[in-house]
This record gives structure tokens, sequence and C-alpha cells, in this order.
């Protein structure tokens, strides 16, 4: 039968002792600090038990308060790490990565340091260049924590004061610079040499830190400006452009031109050589010639008037006919001969010609010089 049926008599809560019920609150309450009492030295409240248990337990407790207090304790140092042991808030030592123990607090403290993670941290600023434009710089720093003593009680906020000292290295780097150097060619340069100035100032402050690295993520100038600024980068290419093409220009006339002045130099030389030479001819051929009239003057007199003539008329547009005696028609195709003459003789002149072959001196004198006119009256 079950024990809710009808006519059972039992309830859950009966164990045996009677029709009771469940057990009072008050008497558990007053059942634990009977309990506790004894612990610590009280008396049992049912048979009065010696104080001596009570002893032995509280012992065996405060043991295990110090065991659980000495395990604290221990602690793990990974590979990356190094474990900074503080006594009282005083260094004491640096551990190396393992399983470590320390006396507990408020005795000894442990801070532990990561010496080989990498961190970045980056930032965004504002500043001038040498020539005075505003440049936009977006900067990236890369350190380490190799030292974690000087890290951890040299300087209250490394962190902050390498945010700081970055700030300060670039606008100096920066400040130096023209903007044509940040923006194009220097940036590696440049991120050099904010490096090494971030480490001279981490040094001198002992703070610990590393720098491995700087990137210079961005350099641009300010949204505001960048349409003006794009203008006169294209004015400055339209530049560099006619300068270059004026230079090709100088570089093809300039040449050419040399050439040309050296070419007239070397025809006035030549022609400077040539009149040189014919007037030295012409005077060895007279005095020649004086030496030839002073052994016989009427054969060379006469020998040099026919030689003028012959040159005066070898360069006459007409031709003499000497007809006397003769009562002939004659026809001659004159506009052949002249064309015939002059195409055969240099300079383009036609000579006389002597169709009958007399002796003729008549001659034409329309072209001579007044000099060869007086020698020849002279002649005559």
């Amino acid at each position: 039968m079950a024990w809710n049926e009808s006519g059972n008599g039992k309830n859950p809560w009966d164990r045996g002792g009677g029709n009771s019920g469940p057990p009072d609150l008050d008497t558990i309450l007053r059942d634990w600090q009977r309990r506790l009492g004894g612990l610590f030295g009280g008396r049992s409240g049912r048979d009065g038990g010696s104080s001596g248990s009570s002893g032995s337990m509280l012992t065996i407790l405060f043991a295990l308060v110090v065991i659980g207090w000495a395990a604290t304790g221990l602690y793990r140092v990974e590979d990356a790490e190094r474990a900074v042991v503080l006594r009282f808030g005083e260094y004491t030592a640096t551990n190396q990565p393992g399983l470590r123990w320390h006396i507990p607090w408020p005795v000894e403290s442990v801070e532990k340091v990561n010496v080989a993670e990498i961190e970045t941290f980056s930032n965004q600023t504002r500043m001038l260049t040498k020539d005075e434009n505003i440049v936009v710089v977006d900067m990236v720093v890369q350190f380490l924590r190799p030292d974690p003593v000087t890290y951890l009680f040299q300087v209250r906020n490394p962190e902050e004061t390498l945010s700081d000292v970055s700030e300060s290295a670039i606008r100096e780097v920066i400040g130096k610079s023209a903007v044509d150097f940040v923006l194009l060619e220097g940036r590696a340069e440049i991120a050099l040499q904010t490096q090494a100035v971030i480490q001279e100032a981490l040094d001198e402050y002992n703070t610990g830190l590393v720098v491995t690295k700087v990137n210079l993520q961005d350099t641009n100038f300010p949204s505001q400006v960048e349409a003006a600024v794009q203008d006169a980068i294209k004015a400055r290419e339209d530049k560099e452009r006619l300068a270059f093409e004026a230079q090709t220009y100088a570089n093809d006339i300039v040449p050419k031109a040399r050439g040309e002045a050296a070419r007239r130099l070397q025809d006035a030389e030549a022609y400077r050589a040539r009149v040189v030479a014919d007037a030295e001819g012409e005077s060895s051929r007279f005095e020649k010639l004086l030496v030839e009239y002073t052994a016989a003057p009427e054969v060379t007199r006469e020998r040099l008037y026919i030689d003028a003539i012959e040159q005066v008329y070898s360069q006459a547009s007409k031709i003499l006919l000497d007809a006397e005696g003769s009562g002939n028609l004659l026809y001659l195709p004159m506009d052949k001969l002249l064309e015939q003459r002059m195409g055969t003789l240099p300079g383009g002149g036609a000579s006389m010609g002597r169709l009958d072959g007399g002796n003729s001196r008549d001659a034409e004198s329309s072209r001579l010089t007044p000099r060869e006119t007086q020698r020849l009256r002279r002649s005559r």
C-alpha cells in the first residue's frame, strides 16, 4: 500500500519516530550553533565533552588554512614572460619561465611582463613641413619590453610616454623636410629617422622599451585643401614638363648653331686663304711679267694687248663681221651661235667670232673698265 493512501497513517517525513512531521528550522540552527561552539572550545550542549577534542579540531583547521594560503603562492611563467617578484612592494628577483612559488600575499606579489610580444600603437596628427605646408601623417609604432624591471619601476606609464615621444619625434623630422620629400621619395628615410629619435628619447627616460619599427601608413594633405594641392601639383608637373621640352629643344638647336658657326668660320678661313693665294699668284705673275717686259717691251706690250682683247671679247654678247670686199648675202643663225657659245664658255658669255678669217682690231669696248680703256688707248 502507498504511503499516502488513506489508512496508512504515515508521511514522507516520518522516519520511524512517530507522526512528528518535518524538522523545525530553529532546531537545525541550534544544532549547528552547538557544533561550532564545541569546535572553538565550548562544551557540548548534549553530552558535555572535553575541550581537548575541540583544540585538535582547531589545529587541523589552522593547518588547512595555512596550506591553502601557501598554495596561493604557486604560479606559472610562460615562455614569453618574465616574473618580477616584489616583497612588500620592493623588487626582489626576476624569475624565468616555468612553475614558480613565492610567499603569498600580503608578503610578496608577482608582476608578469611579456618580453617577446611585439605590440603596436598608431598615431595620426597634423603638422607643418619645412616649406610651411600642412600634412596629415598616420604613423604606426611597434615596440617590445625587453627589460621588465626597468619597464615596471622607472616610468609611471611607459606606453603613454612612448606615445608622447613618438608624436614629438615625427614632428621634429617632418619639420626639417620639404613637402615633396615627405609625400614622395622620403617616406622610408623619415620612418628610419623617426625611429632613431624615439629610441634615443626612450633610452634617456629609461623606460625599458625598444622600438622595433616605425611605419608611415599614410602621408597626405588635409581633405580641406586637397583640391587646391592637386592643382598645385599639376602646375608643378606642367612646369617640369615644359622645362624638359625646352631643354630638349636647346639640346637640338645649340649643336646645330655651333655647327653652323664652325662651318662659316671654315668658309671664311677658306675664302681668306683663296684670296691671299690669288693675290700672291698675281703678284708673282706681275713680277715675272715685269722681267719679260724689261727684256722685250714691244713684244710684251703686243702680247698683253692681245690677251686683254681676247678676255674682253670672250665675255661680250656681240659678234663683229668683217664683210669688206664681199657683197654676198650672209645668213647666220645668230641666236643658235650665241646660245652655243654662252653654253660652252665659263660665266655664260659668248666670245667674238671672226667669220671671214680677217684680222680686224675693231672691238666693242662697252664692257671695258676705265683702266682697261686707258691701257688700250696708250697701246695704240
